[in-house]
């Protein structure tokens, strides 16, 4: 087993203090601010930010991602141009690529994490990459430093569980819920099996994301994962035109909802 990353190593370093993770989420490219959404997200206490890279055929995600993705890529957004964006930007915490297969096999795998890498994007998830098809790009994003967070849905078996666990780097990505991303009125009750469930089988960090919509959602959630991922609450604030500051002061809510839990 390869040395944990940084992502790796700061989620573990968080969770041994007692902490419940939060990583919230932005689309990379969606308006003029966006990296100052970043550096806001930062500042109000996420402990990762997921940077969603936008692709044409975002097949996970629901209304409010595929219009930040619509809207991105209709601003002439590319990899290149997210990564040049990050790659000067004073944040500390870890930054995650989230995109899809078909821009990193356009590029080709290394390449990709090697831009990756120089945006200052320690990981990637890419979620339309089977575990089956998925060790090349995982070898090829480990040689560039880029750790590969793996997802796990609610219909997963137990045996495949294991296998994800053990080949995910950074945190594993449970899916609280089957069907594409977007905020919801309650927590999935398949959430807090799945993170059980990987809980059992894993000492690595468990993170849940879909759905995960109001503070009182994500303390639900962390009864029983490490932490959360919040994307289409915080992206549909900014698409009807919050301001970076809005956006650091809804992430602040999501951590101190985190730690009164």
């Amino acid at each position: 087993m390869s040395e944990p990353g940084p992502l790796e190593l700061a989620l573990r370093a968080a969770r041994a203090d007692g902490r419940k993770l939060l990583v919230p989420y932005v689309t990379g490219g969606v308006a003029d601010d966006w990296t100052s959404v970043v550096s806001a997200m930062a500042a109000a206490g996420a402990d990762a930010i997921e940077i969603g890279i936008p692709f044409s055929d975002p097949v996970m995600d629901g209304p409010t991602i595929q219009e930040a993705s619509t809207r991105s890529l209709g601003r002439g957004t590319t990899p290149d141009s997210i990564v040049s964006a990050l790659a000067h930007l004073d944040v500390t915490v870890p930054l995650i690529a989230m995109t899809y297969y078909n821009l990193v096999f356009r590029a080709g795998h290394r390449r990709f994490a090697d831009r990756l890498a120089q945006g200052r994007m320690c990981a990637a998830i890419v979620p339309d990459l089977p575990l089956e098809e998925s060790g090349e790009w995982e070898s090829d994003a480990a040689a560039a430093g880029v750790e590969t967070v793996l997802l796990a849905a609610p219909v997963t078996p137990d045996d495949r569980l294991v296998r994800i666990a053990a080949r995910s780097r950074g945190f594993v990505y449970a899916v609280g819920l089957m069907g594409v991303t977007g905020e919801r009125s309650s927590l999935a009750s398949s959430a807090s099996v799945l993170a059980a469930r990987l809980k059992a089988v894993t000492d690595m960090p468990v993170v849940i994301g879909f759905g995960i919509s109001t503070p009182a959602q994500a303390r639900e959630a962390c009864e029983a994962a490490d932490g959360v991922v919040v994307a289409s609450a915080l992206m549909r604030r900014y698409l009807d035109g919050a301001s970076p500051e809005a956006i650091g002061d809804q992430v602040a809510a999501f951590r101190t909802g985190l730690d009164a839990g």
